[in-house]
């Protein structure tokens, strides 16, 4: 277990990008990380996502990525790829705005951590921070003033992992990102002014 820490914590991240989408397609697998997802989540309309669910949304989001968008980090270890972040100006998230609890706080121009993605035997070993932590500088390299993440709470005992996959509060408060509003009790939005 120690040595997974260690390597966690050596892993290199990097912006997603055409050259690097086999990458992504091998740490997702072939579900798209979660009921075959592929991040397109919080990209699409209820109806629309449930009717791409799988090869459609794997299609979809690999456009984006052909076209020059870099839609979020992959951490590696060595050569392999553990972990996803996926951090994008708010507006490439507009599922967010139908969202009771997860509507935009004011007009601020602000970019978003949407998910994580991170390979089983890395969970809990501080990836996730140290995507958050690169996530917060890339955002504010391609100019960004504010970043936002959307955590969730456990609300009693331990959740299962695919419920995680927005973030953990305490990951967001170590990585700077302070508490703006909670529109119910286990779901924050948290900012950090980069």
């Amino acid at each position: 277990m120690a040595d997974s820490t260690q390597k966690a914590l050596t892993a290199s991240i990097w912006p997603l990008t055409a050259e690097r989408w086999p990458d992504l397609e091998r740490l997702f697998g072939p579900h798209g990380a979660s009921s075959g997802c592929w991040c397109m989540w919080w990209r699409l309309p209820r109806k629309q996502w449930e009717a791409q669910r799988g090869e459609a949304n794997r299609r979809a989001f690999q456009a984006i990525v052909a076209v020059g968008e870099e839609p979020g980090l992959l951490a590696y270890v060595g050569e392999e790829p553990v972990g996803w972040c996926a951090v994008a100006p708010r507006g490439s998230y507009p599922s967010m705005e139908r969202a009771p609890t997860l509507k935009s706080v004011d007009n601020l121009p602000v970019w978003a951590v949407s998910c994580f993605f991170i390979a089983q035997p890395w969970r809990r070993h501080g990836l996730s921070l140290a995507l958050l932590r690169q996530a917060v500088a890339f955002a504010r390299g391609k100019g960004a003033q504010v970043v936002e993440g959307y955590p969730r709470e456990a609300s009693t005992g331990r959740m299962a992992d695919d419920w995680l996959w927005t973030g953990l509060p305490s990951a967001f408060r170590q990585a700077g990102f302070v508490e703006v509003v909670r529109r119910s009790p286990t779901r924050p939005i948290m900012r950090c002014l980069p």
